[in-house]
Order: structure tokens, then C-alpha cells, then sequence
């Protein structure tokens, strides 16, 4: 909506469907009123009961997750961001959002601002983002259009990060038909804060003024929160005003001057304006508080002359927030933003009663209770109906083993080497600033997750994102646990105990039963792995209708794992080899099962197969011997097996250190395709000097987990027995210069 609309239109059933509401939801809120809503009310209804705002589609499953946990300060649902003790009286903020529909029509704009957002959830709290991640799908790049849409999503991502100053540690792209005309943008924000000195998201004490800080209201972003919640169409590209702009020079400015003004006194509660703007953050704020707010459009700073209030309370511009401040102190408020050339004005106020109203041009343009509006208040909650996929019998009893494999090992691993899927993103991250603030100690690239120390302490902390949604396609319950366990996994190979984790859902659309019913065992899924894995869920985000005209994506359950390093410059482990003469083990199950792997979608062009079984039960022993071995200083490498199996692991350490290998597989139970290029779970490789040798078979012993000797470090080729004898240099020619090939397409 790009122009104001200057006379209000009746309100009927027919502009309540055209708004995303449901006949049943306008019935709810003609009872909530008492009274059919005017435009301006229906448009608020409208941002705050939709899928983006209200979870009303997911908010009973989320519930049923861990979400309780002895480090917890914040749990999820309770504020802007979830919060973990981290000890040394320090906590740690962290969330992980997306931006999906925005960046499939506006890749740049939509990737910078969920950037933006995501970074504001944090800073809201009062804490100081440090590190940032990201996690992205895009469709084959063999069509101009994913290429468009891949370049305009980092350049996004990184100008605005780079710009604000926080450093990107780590992230994942995968590529896939499946994401096709529905990209996923997923940014996850880390951030810092001294424990008892955090903001709340609350409105309370009568008389209290309330502030709008930062940049000006324009007509950017209105209903992005409901163009979030529907299906991408070919309609879609007309809803660019959808999209918001973002600023990361004034979202810098921002940052500065909220943790300033938090640190006056005289702040009593603060909120971020991202989904559905200032009607999201007063009656938030307002519920939270138990009162009422009364609000003067009129004084809110626009950027364009005539926004009317249904455009003022719907705008999502970014760089603002929502502040309520002691009455009497304000000033103190205005001054600190005044110092960093920002707006901060007083719009409203804390009032006695439930409801928050709008006032423009001296009338009442909207007058609502507020908890009705609002998540676990009076928004609808919905069980849809679920059911098991047909297509699930066909892919999970698919004959593997009637394909014809091949017999040369050294152009299969040199084809999964040049899959996008593994191959080398240097190319991208080599476009963000890793750096930054000094404090990255694992970035992205060499890492098996991105570490960074807390400076003033001995800790560093280890974040990664991380989900396969081929998996959670072909078994949804299997797949939900995998991703809890593999982001689990690379926090530990990184010296990190897993302690909290944030999400990211990303899936079809909820009414029909067979996304609902796969949404539903993906949760479970999750659950399982959290509660094995004592990782409870600190919040997230929940993004519906990834679909486009031809099908829905493969379901994506994003997880954001936190892990404590306990000593940053004793515990920090990398994947690549080190020293000469170092013996290589591999630690963990079987490798059997080639169904979903890497393998099968490079070489025969198949998605199909059941997941990789995991036993949630190994995976704690495994994780926990790994940790232990690591804080022991008794290994020098450790390497998760994931994507390409233990061929492609055994080649990104060689890769990464310029070492070769000499390994047998010989000791490995299964077949040599098998041990090579499966998928399974609860595997690590790890490197023990000579000298370490009785240490490890002694932390070992009793652990629970399998250990196997394959061979040493040394030369300067991958040999595995005598099937592969590969030049590190050829491997480290492929794996970097795959994808850039593609992209020049």
C-alpha cells in the first residue's frame, strides 16, 4: 500500500477475507468489540492475528517443547529473545528469525532487514549483539533467477551486517529444486549482557510516558506481517511496498542509544518495531502489562506527508522502537537519543483499563482491548488437521539397493566435493566481516561452528545453525531430531557443551493436512533430541505458507544451537589436521544407509530413501566423550560426519589443513560405498598424537562409544586403501571453485 487512503472504506466479511482473517476470526472480533470493527481496527486485527504475529497454527505444538532448564533466565514466549546464564555474571541473548517472503521478491532489502530485526531483538533486551549467523536454501543454480536471488541475499546480508559491526561466525547454505521461487533467509543474532541488567517488553505505572525512538514512520513495510503469512504467488512481486527498507547506519546509531538510555534508569520497558510496527509493540507491551495505553498518531515522526493512522499503526519501517519511561524522567530519554541524532518523542501514555487506543486528528481511529490481540491472549489458537503423506511409503521403501553404483571412488568424492551442498562458500563469506570487534575465534569456513571469546573471561561461546530438510522430507520425526543433534554435534567439535537452542520453522502451508501433520513429527522430533540432548528451546520463529505455485519446500526445522566453551584458549577445536603422524579415529555408529545423503541426490539424482536412524542415547555418550577429550587436551582435530559422509569429512580436514591422509575403511562394518558416502549419525573424526595414544584409549574405554583406528596424517594425498589416492591440492581446487564456476554461469 503505497498511497494513503484518505476515506475509510466499510467494513464488511468480504474486506475481512481480503485482509487474512477468516469468516469465524471477523465473528471473534465483532464479540471482542461489541461491534463491527472500523478499517483502522480491522487492519490491526488483521497484522496481530496473522500466522507471523499470533503462531495461532503452531503455538499448541510449540508448547509442547522443552522449554525449561537450569541456565534458562528467559524461556521462550516470555520476551524478545531467549536468555541463558553463562556464568561470570553474564548472560547471553540469542535468536534466530526469518525473512523468507520479503527476500524472494526483494532479495536485497529483505535479507538486510530480517538482518536488522533480528539484531533489534537482542539490543532490546539490553544486550550488546556480538555475533551473527545465518542459514539460507535457495532452488537449483543452474536458473538465472536463484542466481539473482542467491547474489541479492548476501550482498544484503552483508552490507547491512558489515555496516553495523557485528562479525558473521558462521552459517549454512544448501541448495535444492525443492526451494525453488521460495527462498528461505534465516539470521540468527547472539548478544551479551551483565546478568539483572536486561530489559523487558513490559508497559506498566499509570501516568507513564511512552516513546517512539529512531528513525521516521513511513509507508514502507505495511502488512508485511500478513504478506508473511500467505503463500508466494505470481502475484507476489506486486507487494514490494511489503518489503521494508532497512538503514544499518542508523540501526548502529540505534543500538547505541538504547543501551545508553537502559543504562540512565529511567526506561521501564522497551520493545523492538519489527512485524506489524507500532500496533504490534503498544499492544504487546500493553497485555504484558496488564494496563492500558493511550496513543496520539499524530505526534508519531512520518517521513511522508498524509499517512493516515491504519498506515501509521501497519508501517513496519525499520530502526524503531517502542520505549516506556518513567514519568518525569523522559527528558533523559530524549536527550540521550538527541545525542545520536535520533528521534525520540513522546506519543502516549500509561493509562488505568485494558485497552490501548489510537487517537489522530483528535478523534479515536481505533479503541481495543488489548489481550486480545495479542499471543496467549485472546488471538485464536488452532489444531489443524493432520495427515501422514502417501508419499512417505514410496520414498522410505525405495530399493537402494537395486541402483548401480560406481566403481571409481576418485570422481565420486570429486563430484560430492563440487556439490553446492558441500562444496566451499568462501566465496560467500568472504563477503561479510568476521572480524569485527576482535573476538571471532572460529569463523566460518575451517570451523565445525563459529566461536567467539567473551573478553574479561576465560569463556568463549560456540553458536551454529543447522538443519537438513531433505531428512525431515523423507521421515519428519527422524529428521527434527538429527537437526537438534547435528547443530548439537558441531557445537561440541568446536570444545562447546550445548546448552540452549532457538529455531527457525519453516514449512508449507498449515491447513493442509499434510504439512500440519509433518510440522507436528518434526516437533516431536525436536523435542526428543532436546530432551536427550538437555538443550531446552529458548523461543524462535515460526514461518508458514513457504510455498509456491507448484509446491511446498522441504519442511526446515532451523536449528540455532548456543554452547559454552569453558576455556577459549585451551578448549576452541578445528577439523583440520594438524601434525604429521597423528592418528586418526573414528568415534561413534555404523555407517550404513545411504537413503537422503548427499550421494545419492550428486550421483544418481535422487531424493528418496528413509533418514539415517540416530539413537538419541549413543549421541549423548558420543557428545559427551568428544567434550571431554577435547577440555582433556587429548586430541588435536575433531570433525562431525554430516553431508557427504566420512569421504567428504576425512577430505575437508585434509583440505583444510594442506595435509594428506592414509587411511583404511577395512575396520568399518558395511559396504565400501556405504562407509564412505553414508549419512549416518553419532559419528566424529578425531586426531590423537603418538604421545596421547594411552590417554585416549582410556577416556574411550567405558564411554560407551565405539572407537576405530583408520590411519595417520601424512603426505600430501588422500589415499583410502586402494580405492582413493587423491592430490590435496586437486580436492582443494574443486571444493573452492565450484560454486564460483556455477555462479558465472
Amino acid at each position: 500500500m503505497s498511497q494513503s487512503i484518505l476515506q475509510e472504506p466499510e467494513v464488511t466479511l468480504e474486506l475481512a477475507l481480503d485482509h487474512g482473517l477468516t469468516e469465524d476470526e471477523f465473528g471473534m472480533i465483532k464479540n471482542y468489540l461489541g461491534r463491527t470493527p472500523n478499517f483502522t481496527e480491522l487492519g490491526v486485527y488483521s497484522v496481530m492475528w496473522s500466522e507471523h504475529c499470533s503462531y495461532k497454527n503452531s503455538i499448541l505444538e510449540i508448547k509442547k517443547l522443552p522449554r525449561e532448564g537450569e541456565q534458562l533466565l528467559v524461556g521462550a514466549g516470555e520476551e524478545n529473545a531467549g536468555l541463558v546464564d553463562i556464568g561470570d555474571g553474564l548472560a547471553c541473548a540469542f535468536k534466530v528469525e526469518s525473512h523468507n517472503h520479503p527476500s524472494a521478491v526483494e532479495p536485497y532489502q529483505g535479507a538486510a532487514t530480517g538482518v536488522g530485526g533480528i539484531h533489534r531483538d537482542i539490543f532490546t533486551m539490553g544486550a550488546r549483539p556480538v555475533a551473527s549467523l545465518n542459514s539460507l536454501r535457495f532452488g537449483s543454480m543452474e536458473t538465472p533467477r536463484v542466481r539473482y536471488l542467491l547474489d541479492g541475499v548476501v550482498r544484503g546480508i552483508s552490507d547491512y551486517g558489515n555496516s553495523f559491526g557485528i562479525p558473521m561466525v558462521g552459517g549454512e547454505i544448501y541448495f535444492d529444486e525443492a526451494y525453488e521461487g521460495n527462498p528461505l533467509v534465516n539470521a540468527m543474532s547472539v548478544g551479551i549482557v551483565k546478568v539483572g541488567e536486561t530489559a523487558s517488553a513490559i508497559a506498566e505505572g499509570i501516568g507513564n510516558p511512552v516513546l517512539i525512538v529512531g528513525a521516521s514512520t513511513g509507508r514502507d513495510g505495511i502488512h508485511g506481517a500478513t504478506f508473511a503469512s500467505e503463500e508466494i504467488s505470481e502475484e507476489s512481486e506486486a507487494k514490494r511496498p511489503s518489503v521494508q527498507v532497512g538503514d544499518p547506519f542508523t540501526e548502529k546509531l540505534l543500538l547505541e542509544a538504547s543501551l545508553e538510555a537502559l543504562k540512565t534508569g529511567a526506561v521501564v520497558g522497551m520493545q523492538d518495531m519489527g512485524a506489524a510496527g507500532i500496533a504490534c509493540s503498544t499492544s504487546e507491551m500493553t497485555a504484558k502489562g496488564g494496563q492500558g495505553m493511550k496513543v496520539d498518531l499524530d505526534k508519531v515522526p512520518a517521513r511522508e506527508q498524509g499517512m493516515t493512522a491504519y498506515e501509521l499503526l501497519l508501517s513496519e519501517s525499520q530502526e524503531r522502537m517502542l520505549i516506556v519511561a518513567e514519568k518525569g524522567r523522559e527528558q533523559e530519554i530524549i536527550d540521550v537519543y538527541d545525542k545520536w541524532d535520533l528521534h525520540a518523542v513522546v506519543i502516549g501514555e500509561v493509562v488505568e483499563g485494558d485497552r490501548v487506543t489510537y487517537w489522530k486528528e483528535g478523534e479515536v481511529k481505533a479503541d481495543i482491548q488489548a489481550d486480545s490481540l495479542v499471543l496467549g491472549g485472546g488471538a485464536p489458537q488452532y489444531v489443524r488437521e493432520a495427515k501422514r503423506p502417501a508419499y512417505l511409503d514410496k520414498v522410505q521403501n525405495f530399493d537402494i539397493s537395486s541402483l548401480s553404483h560406481p566403481d571409481n571412488h576418485n570422481e565420486t568424492i570429486l563430484k560430492l566435493l563440487a556439490s553446492p551442498n558441500i562444496a566451499s562458500k568462501k566465496w560467500v563469506f568472504e563477503q561479510y566481516d568476521t572480524m569485527v570487534r576482535t573476538n571471532t575465534v572460529n569463523g566460518p569456513g575451517n570451523s565445525n561452528s563459529g566461536v567467539i571469546r567473551i573478553k574479561g573471561t576465560k569463556k568463549g561461546l560456540a553458536a551454529k545453525t543447522d538443519c537438513n530438510g531433505r531428512y525431515v522430507y523423507l521421515n519428519p520425526r527422524k529428521g527434527g531430531q538429527i537437526a537438534v543433534a547435528e547443530s548439537a554435534r558441531n557445537v561440541v567439535c568446536s570444545g562447546g557443551r550445548p546448552v540452549a537452542i532457538t529455531n527457525c520453522l519453516n514449512f508449507g502451508n498449515p491447513y493442509k493436512p499434510e504439512v500440519y501433520w509433518t510440522f507436528k513429527e518434526a516437533l516431536g522430533g525436536m523435542g526428543d533430541a532436546c530432551r536427550a540432548l538437555n538443550t531446552p528451546v529458548t523461543g524462535g520463529n515460526v514461518s508458514f505458507y513457504n510455498e509456491n505455485p507448484d509446491s511446498a519446500i522441504f519442511p526446515t526445522p532451523t536449528i540455532g544451537m548456543l554452547g559454552i566453551v569453558e576455556d577459549v584458549e585451551k578448549h576452541t577445536m578445528t577439523p583440520a589436521f594438524k601434525n604429521e603422524g597423528d592418528v586418526i579415529f573414528y568415534l561413534g555408529a555404523d555407517r550404513k544407509g545411504l537413503g537422503g545423503t548427499e550421494y545419492l541426490k550428486a550421483i544418481h539424482g535422487l531424493t528418496t530413501g528413509d533418514a539415517p536412524d540416530i539413537d538419541l542415547e549413543l549421541e549423548v555418550k558420543l557428545q559427551n566423550l568428544v567434550l571431554s577429550l577435547i577440555q582433556q587436551q587429548t586430541v588435536n582435530a575433531a570433525h562431525d560426519l554430516s553431508d557427504g559422509g566420512l569421504a567428504a569429512a576425512l577430505s575437508e580436514m585434509a583440505i583444510h589443513s594442506g595435509k594428506g591422509a592414509n587411511v583404511s575403511v577395512k575396520p568399518l562394518d558395511g559396504s565400501l560405498h556405504e562407509v564412505l558416502y553414508s549419512e549416518a549419525q553419532s559419528g566424529v573424526l578425531v586426531t590423537v598424537e603418538l604421545e596421547k595414544l594411552q590417554a585416549f584409549e582410556s577416556a574411550v574405554a567405558g564411554s560407551g562409544v565405539n572407537a576405530v583406528k583408520l590411519g595417520l596424517v601424512n603426505g600430501s594425498e588422500l589415499v583410502i586403501d586402494t580405492d582413493v589416492r587423491l592430490p590435496v591440492k586437486q580436492l582443494r581446487g574443486v571444493y573452492e571453485l565450484a560454486i564460483p564456476e556455477a555462479i558465472e554461469q
